[in-house]
């Protein structure tokens, strides 16, 4: 590799590349990001795990400490001390809290870990394949009508149009002598991405949350940086389901709780009932079949045994409910229970969504892939 400068007398002149070394803060940066995320944001089990990371593998030295650590990331804003006054903000059980500008590192951390490095670029949206008065140019051409944008007029082929036309000595340009390029529409896209916090997600010493919460902080800042007209909205479900804020995200934590995948889809369904763009979806990551409802008494029934027929069907009639309002599901399996197999087959036929039988390593490439894929219908 090599670097160059422009020198006005001598034009370009090349020099060896130097890659520069990652700083002391740097290289440990990383490694605190990826314990932050497996701690759910608590920073003094994050330093704990360093502090036993650097009796085993030299991490700090007396150049560079685990304070001096601590005192950079405050410097740079990325932690700072708990007010008193503020409360238990849910950050973390210790004196340190995340800031936004750490919370927005741990998701593009989790976008480059998963999805390797995307460049930001222009609007980005998903493509169709009507052509009209849309915002992506198609290649083809055609005679410019009223109403259409002259931002989308190809001047080389409407000027050729009046060469024709008029000729050369006479060279006027039209109305009739415009030409314009097709465009594509770029629609946009609604997406709820649930996260099953259910006791499973974590038994048998399996963590198969952290996965699940680096996806969706990755899905979130893809979504930022090259869809940023899409919307995607984020519930948990255990015995319940609730919303999530995306700031929220790194502080996840599974509960003592059955899986209500109904509530859960009750509630993804209300929310994109609510977005005005056509283009809706349901990304649902689970490892449990359905063992729990909410009964219209309110009180809760479970079923950890097979598959309980009263709760299955429950699932089945709001994956049918969500065909007829053209929201197709795509649920993501990370586990490999028989169960959960034959529950998440009917319950794709029902709605005529999607799924993937994943492991753990493989869930965040296939939930971009088919984002990216955008399955969408035609306008």
């Amino acid at each position: 590799m090599t670097d160059k400068n422009f020198n006005p007398g001598k034009g370009f002149i090349f020099s060896k590349h130097v890659p520069e070394e990652l700083s002391h803060f740097d290289r440990v940066f990383d490694v605190f990001k990826d314990l932050l995320t497996h701690t759910s944001g608590d920073i003094e089990e994050a330093f704990d795990w360093l502090d036993m990371l650097d009796q085993e593998y030299d991490i700090f030295s007396d150049e560079y400490t685990l304070q001096d650590f601590e005192e950079d990331l405050k410097k740079r804003g990325y932690i700072k001390e708990k007010d008193p006054e503020e409360g238990n903000t849910g950050s973390g059980k210790g004196k340190n809290i995340l800031t936004p500008k750490l919370e927005a590192a741990l998701r593009e951390y989790a976008l480059d870990q998963i999805f390797g490095k995307l460049k930001k670029n222009g609007a980005g949206n998903h493509r169709t394949n009507k052509t009209g008065i849309g915002d992506e140019r198609d290649g083809e051409n055609r005679s410019f009508q009223y109403g259409d944008d002259l931002a989308a007029v190809n001047m080389t082929e409407s000027l050729k149009n009046a060469q024709i036309n008029n000729g050369i000595s006479d060279l006027r340009l039209t109305e009739e002598d415009l030409i314009v390029e097709e465009t594509k529409h770029k629609a946009q896209m609604s997406t709820v991405l649930m996260i099953d916090i259910s006791h499973s997600m974590i038994l048998y010493g399996e963590d198969r949350i952290t996965p699940a919460k680096k996806v969706a902080m990755a899905l979130v800042e893809l979504i930022k940086r090259k869809y940023p007209k899409d919307s995607i909205d984020i519930i948990v479900f255990g015995n319940e389901a609730w919303p999530i804020k995306i700031k929220d995200l790194p502080y996840l934590k599974v509960g003592p709780y059955h899986t209500n995948t109904v509530a859960g889809l009750e509630l993804a369904m209300d929310i994109l009932r609510r977005k005005r763009n056509t283009n809706k979806q349901i990304f649902m990551i689970t490892d449990g079949k359905p063992s729990c409802i909410q009964l219209p008494s309110g009180e809760f029934y479970m079923n950890s045994f097979g598959l309980d027929e009263k709760i299955v069907n429950q699932c089945f009639n709001r994956a049918a409910q969500a065909r007829k309002l053209k929201i197709p599901i795509t649920t993501f399996m990370i586990a490999q229970d028989p169960y959960l197999r034959q529950f998440v087959e009917e319950f794709t036929a029902q709605n005529k969504g999607k799924a993937f039988l994943t492991g753990l390593s493989g869930l965040g490439q296939m939930i971009f892939e088919d984002y990216e894929k955008n399955r969408i219908r035609r306008i």
